[in-house]
């Protein structure tokens, strides 16, 4: 079995307990997990029984071993350039519910991955058992030197010949490197020189129109309300833009609040110019509806790990199958602490097949 390989940051994550407010919470405990979008998706894929490896890059101290050890414990391998320089980032999330949202806090510069050069990465003996490699608009975000190491990273992994997938992330609290360009601009910028490399895009509904300017009509995120029709449309002109793009994939979140979403997930093939959506009921879609969410930080991540899982698992030989698998594991998560998913395949596959009433398992 041939690897999935990611690469991005991963930062020491704090949260206050419960749904408890960081004012309310400060000075006292906070609860510390390890997260990061790149490694979210190979703990997920490990998890889900997959050989998933994580690239990054740490510095020399206890904080840094802590969380290799918290990512060997995944079962996942690494690849980790330990530096002199440079720190762990942090991030800081107090989770939102019913009206009030999830705010997140970041404390990241000057980070070691920030601060390494592409060049450092051994990519040709990191990708010479690889099959996919998986990065985000995340680590480009953070500084230059990351953003030349991620697109020398896709492309040494096309030239080893391996598929190659994009989640576009934008966090409109990064691109902050170059403060003479407008943050979307520098966004488009760079990951248009991304996106040249890649096979497999993946996006939320509002990353096309924030990093690439292509929008679907009549939706409003902060409303809760999406044309779902309008998506295709996006991924046409998406795939027209960047023609070596065979997959794109927009997960659909309407967020009635912060405690309810609706959840599912738009698929379309460049080749046969076919759009799918899941989860379905009698053939039209039909969004999950997930009330009393856990923690819906990290959702994105698991849907592309899903995705990747099933479209490199010949047990799924379809696209739409492999759609159905990416969106009940990403639903899973919801009910889940923490930015990794915990769930396993036997799980998603019932979900997937319609086991979601949450009768007890004896």
């Amino acid at each position: 079995m041939k690897s999935i390989i990611t690469f991005g940051e991963i930062m020491g994550r704090l949260t206050p307990p419960g749904f408890i407010r960081l004012g309310q919470g400060l000075p006292g405990t906070l609860e510390v997990t390890f997260a990061g979008a790149e490694a979210n998706v190979a703990a997920s894929l490990a998890f889900l029984g997959a050989d998933a490896k994580f690239v990054t890059a740490l510095p020399h101290n206890d904080l840094a071993d802590a969380c290799i050890a918290s990512l060997q414990a995944t079962g996942m391998a690494s690849h980790i350039v330990r530096t002199d320089y440079g720190r762990m980032g942090l991030y800081f999330l107090e989770k939102g519910a019913n009206q009030r949202p999830s705010r997140v806090i970041y404390d990241r510069d000057h980070s070691a991955i920030s601060l390494t050069a592409a060049e450092v990465y051994d990519w040709p003996g990191i990708f010479a058992d690889g099959q996919w490699f998986h990065v985000t608009g995340i680590t480009p975000a953070i500084s230059s030197q990351a953003a030349e190491a991620t697109v020398a990273a896709v492309r040494a992994a096309k030239q080893a010949g391996l598929t190659v997938s994009c989640d576009l992330n934008f966090r409109a609290k990064l691109w902050q490197w170059e403060p003479e360009t407008p943050k979307r601009d520098l966004a488009k910028r760079v990951m248009s020189e991304v996106l040249t490399s890649v096979d497999v895009l993946i996006a939320n509904e509002e990353d096309c129109g924030d990093v690439l300017g292509i929008r679907g009509e009549h939706s409003d995120v902060h409303s809760g309300k999406l044309d779902i029709a309008s998506y295709p449309d996006v991924a046409k002109r998406v795939v027209a833009e960047f023609p070596n793009i065979g997959i794109v994939a927009t997960t659909l979140r309407e967020s009635l609040s912060a405690s309810h979403n609706n959840w599912g997930a738009m698929l379309y093939a460049a080749q046969s110019e076919a759009a799918l959506f899941a989860p379905r009921q009698s053939n039209e879609y039909a969004p999950y509806e997930i009330r009393n969410i856990v923690d819906r930080v990290g959702g994105g991540d698991s849907f592309a790990a899903g995705l990747i899982y099933a479209l490199t698992n010949d047990d799924y030989p379809s696209l739409e199958e492999a759609l159905d698998f990416a969106v009940a594991a990403s639903c899973l998560a919801h009910s889940i602490e923490g930015d990794f998913n915990y769930a396993s395949r036997a799980e998603v596959d019932a979900l997937a097949g319609g086991s979601g009433s949450g009768r007890v398992v004896r």
